[in-house]
């Protein structure tokens, strides 16, 4: 689907973003969800480290946590001095500057405009990802305390599409249509308060195909949209996400790289000259800690070296992570800083930065 040597304009730029992972909690129960490679932690509370499940009463899950070797629960942040203590240490020791705040769902965190404030204080620009629970109430202040962006996850037009990706249990459609409702206002409170908002649009399998094709047509072109593919879902994902693209006479018009990390986009212009991206996997792997790590092959490695992840751990400790599927690689805050993975990280930036910019357009 993708590649940057195919004649299409490629533009570089460093990777400066560090994820943080706010809040567990969220009231959707999607099947595919990888809770940012943590176990739910209202399913685990009771279960010792090396027991931890991948699903349990709440109906959420967290697809890697049951193999991926973590040996904590998620807590809350809290926007305290160790939280900015946090902030200050990985902006000095990798050079990250935009804070990119995930859960769970952030806005159900009643401390949110807080810990925005707090980002803004330490040098970061601070953006989320929502799937609009609570958005519209809440994204008025964090306007006014900075926050720059929301990515909103949309998983349906229609009150059934997006009940068949929630657990069994909760396949309520009057349940989802409020879940729909509440994103609508959400991205229209965006607008009002000079929100940049993104949809991210997760394509499971060539059964999802229509629904895009519904939510390219309903929602506004100034909405930027952006198609996702599910990594539980593998090729069927991306070959839903190029059926899609075929149907509606999609050309590439730039790829966006971004230097350090996995993460990379494809800007389409359709037929109907609404743009459109595409979020696509490169192959990054750290040079030294990839190297033999089980997952290092063209299959099983579904995510790469998407960046660096930061979460607080129920016993206080702050965890720094650098793969979903590699939990165990996870190290406390003052360890990892010290250590030399962190440097692998910023020389394998700067090396893959430069690499790049050899046949690539730099942009900041």
């Amino acid at each position: 689907m993708h590649g940057i040597s195919d004649g299409v304009p490629t533009y570089v730029k460093r990777d400066a973003t560090l994820r943080a992972k706010i809040i567990d909690a969220c009231g959707m129960t999607c099947t595919f969800c990888h809770n940012e490679g943590t176990p739910v932690a209202a399913d685990n509370r009771r279960r010792e480290v090396g027991s931890f499940t991948g699903g349990g009463s709440s109906g959420r899950v967290s697809i890697y946590a049951r193999s991926n070797g973590v040996s904590f629960l998620p807590t809350s942040m809290a926007a305290d001095d160790e939280y900015l203590h946090a902030l200050l240490a990985l902006r000095f020791t990798l050079g990250v500057c935009e804070l990119h705040l995930t859960g769970g769902e952030p806005t159900l965190h009643q401390g949110l405009t807080s810990l925005i404030r707090v980002a803004r204080r330490a040098g970061y620009g601070a953006c989320m990802t929502s799937n609009g629970e609570r958005a519209a109430q809440v994204i008025p202040e964090a306007a006014q305390a900075g926050l720059d962006r929301v990515n909103f996850s949309i998983f349906g037009t229609t009150p059934r599409e997006l009940a068949e990706v929630q657990h069994a249990r909760f396949q309520d459609v009057a349940k989802a249509q409020r879940k729909i409702d509440a994103l609508r206002a959400a991205i229209d409170v965006c607008a009002a308060n000079e929100v940049q908002a993104n949809a991210n649009v997760v394509v499971l399998d060539e059964s999802h195909v229509d629904r895009v094709h519904r939510l390219l047509d309903e929602f506004s072109p100034t909405l930027s949209v952006r198609l996702l593919n599910s990594l539980d879902h593998g090729q069927r994902s991306l070959d839903a996400i190029e059926q899609v693209l075929v149907e509606r006479g999609a050309v590439p018009e730039a790829h966006y790289v971004t230097a350090g990390v996995s993460g990379a986009r494809t800007a389409y212009r359709m037929s109907d000259g609404r743009r459109i991206m595409v979020k696509w996997i490169r192959p990054a792997r750290l040079p030294e800690t990839c190297a033999g790590c089980r997952f290092n092959n063209g299959t099983d490695c579904q995510e790469g070296f998407y960046g660096v992840r930061l979460y607080r751990a129920r016993d206080g400790r702050w965890m720094v992570g650098v793969c979903i599927q590699r939990m165990d690689l996870c190290r406390p805050l003052d360890e990892f800083a010290d250590s030399e993975l962190a440097t692998e990280i910023v020389q394998y930036r700067e090396a893959e930065y430069r690499r790049l910019a050899l046949t690539a357009t730099p942009v900041n």
